[in-house]
């Protein structure tokens, strides 16, 4: 008889150890046209890949009981879809990045699975995107926000 890790996570007793965050890394999915138009364009929300539904608010944690689903996330850097190492689920482009996790955590072989979860930089993915959603989540790449400025002299972006 084999158990799943839901059924495991159920049955571990909670040890009461505290070890304040954690930086992992995560993938997230942009969803494009999510109305149905005929433009370009994404409901300014980064989701999980494999709960769509599951939208990342800039303000506020993401967050699930470790029991069930919780909060993936990996130990090493994932930069692109084939580090992911999943098969690509439904449309959309991926962004890559950090997030600290908190909470309950359940360690896995490949990374965590956590109760909280808040995304701390977007690093990789689409230039574009990465900009928007820079701005959005107020997150960055090693440094300030960057800003899309072009002037006669300099073009900086």
């Amino acid at each position: 008889m084999s158990i799943d890790d839901n059924e495991l996570a159920w049955r571990l007793k909670h040890e009461g150890v505290r070890a304040g965050e954690i930086v992992a890394y995560r993938t997230w999915r942009v969803l494009i046209n999510p109305g149905g138009w005929f433009r370009r364009s994404s409901d300014d929300r980064l989701h999980s890949v494999y709960m769509r539904d599951y939208v990342w608010h800039p303000d506020e944690p993401a967050s699930g009981d470790v029991r069930t689903h919780g909060i993936y996330s990996f130990r090493r850097v994932i930069r692109s879809n084939e580090d992911y190492g999943y098969v690509k689920l439904g449309d959309g482009p991926l962004l890559f990045g950090k997030v600290k996790i908190w909470g309950e955590i359940v360690e896995h072989e490949a990374g965590y699975r956590s109760e909280f979860g808040k995304i701390v930089s977007l690093d990789y993915g689409d230039p574009d995107l990465l900009h928007k959603f820079r701005r959005i989540y107020r997150v960055n790449h090693g440094g300030p926000v960057a800003r899309r400025i072009s002037c006669r002299r300099y073009r900086l972006w």
